[in-house]
């Protein structure tokens, strides 16, 4: 509790007018304790209505109060008492401080031969004069601006000084000022002091890699709290979860660029076959491109076609991430090297196809599918002339809805026939065209110059007009072997097959399939060859597909062939095409067991999450907390934005 002294009696008989509901007596006063809002309440100034001269005169009041701290007697510090280290005598006075309901800061010191202190003042946080220090924002220009603070500044003249005791390493009380000028705090408030809401390492740890993690600091803090068993028990708030993060951008600031590029540096010279380039136009970041041992390997058996996709733009500078991707044995995408582009140039996109061919020993892909941006496709033409590029369906269909008027894309009519003739994999180029020009005439799109250029790109978007197949769709899981035994099922199950003749050696069937939807049979030639075991069918599923078709297991399983003939087992589909090697997660510096890295790396982590890292600095600690090392000196900048 808080005890104010006895107002100087003169000056509240000629001045004020208090108002009690029973008025207490000269010898009750002592006794009274109120806050400062309760005094202002209280207090009514004769022949004064302004409020502003009210509040300036009740904090006149105020100041002539002094307030007496409340704490037993064994921790508070008498003159002359003597402390084995300095340290341990502040440890001392924060303690008390914090019984009392207040907070400290240091002030100032005096030294022997400027090494040695000899007198150091610990001093009441509202002690001293407000001296606002101008800090910096993340504008890169000079302006200068006052840190936003809460901090109340009364001149409180409350502090204690520790000398040195001559010849010792000993410190001893030299001076005790036990009086404040303000209220100090209750028990209640005492959750909202300064030293409460500290955070601790680990709880910074906790609030950067919820960041990285795509969880800001309103939801890091109820996730904290949860964890800790309720709000009451974390301390910290949400402002100060936003102020950490405010903090880390600040000291990172626009180090950005030279920090990612000593990163990618760094993974270069430790991390097995990976590859990293990066171009600078003076001394800003152009472009980069990066690629690991891991998706080498895959990019050597899955990269016959590619789709490379420079439609992503999402962070700050606006760089432009462009992916490599290819569909691997289980039909998921898998990423086989990664750019970023500040321009969308046919120089920039040049750059970037021939590292890519750098980093993968020069294999082009057979077939890369990519937009219809013109930039991209004069790169495509020039570094990859023997590559066919191909429109991806996906980009195209989305452009279907701006292309044409609202009640149009509602038909359902029309969506329906014409998702079904685009995606229509076993139609023939003249059928297509048939039926293309009857959905047009239908609907009277014949001047719609869109589907007039789509229809002249035909050749690079239909799979009519071509054999592989491979789009941006979202991949189902679907296990090889199981895609095998269904179509394995199907033809043994559903379709007859017919005789038809045998010439050089082949033998010629008719397959037919009947519709699950209709009663429409569909009919396929099937050609095989013994005892080779060659077969082939019209339907080009093993050549689109990479797989044997049910109409080709109906004639094999008709001839007693029980295995698939190895010649058509693809290497792309075996489960052992990729080393379990690359399939062991991250990479890690370390070369010796993995095991006892592991434990060192924990029991190393565990020790770090008790320390109170005090003597480093707000760099090497955001540092820390982020993983990278802050440079000092910025050799590239971020791109112009």
């Amino acid at each position: 509790m808080s005890h104010p002294k006895e107002i100087d009696k003169s000056i509240a008989t000629d001045t004020i007018i208090v108002e009690i509901n029973s008025s207490p007596n000269d010898e009750q006063i002592n006794s009274i304790s109120f806050t400062s809002k309760e005094l202002q309440n209280m207090i009514r100034i004769e022949g004064e209505s302004s409020n502003s001269t009210n509040e300036s005169y009740c904090s006149n009041i105020i100041e002539e109060f002094e307030y007496k701290t409340d704490v037993p007697t064994e921790f508070v510090l008498v003159v002359n008492s003597v402390f084995k280290s300095l340290n341990l005598a502040g440890k001392m006075y924060t303690d008390y401080a914090e019984m009392a309901g207040f907070q400290t800061r240091l002030s100032s010191q005096s030294k022997y031969n400027s090494q040695i202190i000899k007198e150091k003042y610990v001093i009441c946080n509202r002690g001293d004069k407000d001296k606002p220090k101008p800090c910096d924002t993340l504008s890169t220009s000079s302006v200068k601006r006052k840190p936003n603070s809460n901090k109340i500044i009364t001149g409180c003249t409350a502090k204690i000084i520790f000398e040195i005791v001559y010849g010792t390493t000993d410190y001893k009380v030299k001076k005790f000022f036990e009086m404040h000028n303000h209220p100090l705090e209750s028990i209640e408030e005492k959750p909202y002091m300064k030293k409460a809401r500290r955070m601790s390492y680990s709880e910074k740890e906790f609030v950067v890699r919820a960041s990285k993690a795509k969880i800001g600091p309103i939801m890091a803090h109820k996730i904290r709290a949860v964890l800790k068993g309720g709000y009451k028990y974390v301390g910290t708030k949400v402002t100060d979860y936003k102020n950490l993060r405010i903090g880390v951008n600040r000291i990172l600031c626009y180090k950005d660029a030279q920090i990612m590029i000593n990163k990618m540096n760094d993974r270069r010279d430790h991390y097995p076959n990976y590859s990293f380039e990066f171009p600078c136009d003076g001394d800003l970041l152009v472009a980069m491109f990066w690629v690991d041992e891991r998706e080498k390997a895959f990019y050597a058996e899955f990269g016959e076609v590619i789709s490379f996709d420079a439609t992503l733009r999402t962070n700050k500078y606006k760089m432009v991430f462009v992916p490599f991707t290819v569909v691997d044995h289980h039909k998921k995408s898998v990423i086989v090297g990664a750019g970023l582009l500040s321009r969308e140039t046919i120089e920039s996109y040049e750059w970037l196809f021939k590292a890519f061919l750098r980093a993968h020993e020069g294999k082009a892909p057979k077939i890369i599918l990519i937009d219809q941006d013109a930039s991209i496709k004069q790169a495509v033409e020039s570094v990859l002339p023997n590559s066919r590029h191909i429109l991806c369906m996906w980009h195209i269909m989305k452009n279907l809805q701006a292309k044409v008027t609202g009640d149009l894309f509602k038909n359902k009519d029309f969506k329906k026939r014409f998702n079904k003739l685009v995606w229509n994999m076993h139609i023939k180029p003249d059928e297509f065209e048939k039926k293309w020009d009857l959905i047009i005439n239908e609907f009277n799109l014949e001047d719609k110059r869109w589907f007039n250029d789509m229809f002249e790109l035909r050749d690079k978007w239909i799979p009519a007009y071509f054999t592989i197949q491979k789009q941006r769709n979202t991949q189902q899981e679907l296990d090889h072997q199981t895609k095998k035994a269904k179509e394995i099922y199907k033809g043994s199950w559903y379709c007859q097959y017919e005789h038809l003749a045998t010439k050089n050696g082949w033998e010629l069937y008719k397959v037919e399939q009947p519709n699950k939807n209709s009663e429409l049979i569909t009919e396929f030639e099937v050609e095989i060859k013994l005892p080779t075991n060659d077969v082939k069918c019209t339907c080009e599923h093993f050549n689109r597909f990479g797989t044997l078709c049910r109409h080709a297991f109906n004639i094999l399983m008709k001839h007693g062939i029980k295995e698939i003939p190895e010649h058509y087992i693809r290497n792309r589909w075996r489960k052992d095409v990729i080393s379990r090697h690359y399939n062991f997660g991250r990479h890690v510096y370390d070369i010796g067991d993995s095991e006892i890295n592991r434990s060192v790396n924990q029991a190393y982590y565990n020790f770090e999450a008790c320390l109170e890292y005090k003597n480093r600095t707000d760099v090497e600690e955001v540092g820390k907390l982020m993983g990278i090392s802050i440079p000092k000196d910025i050799d590239i900048n971020v791109p112009n934005v």
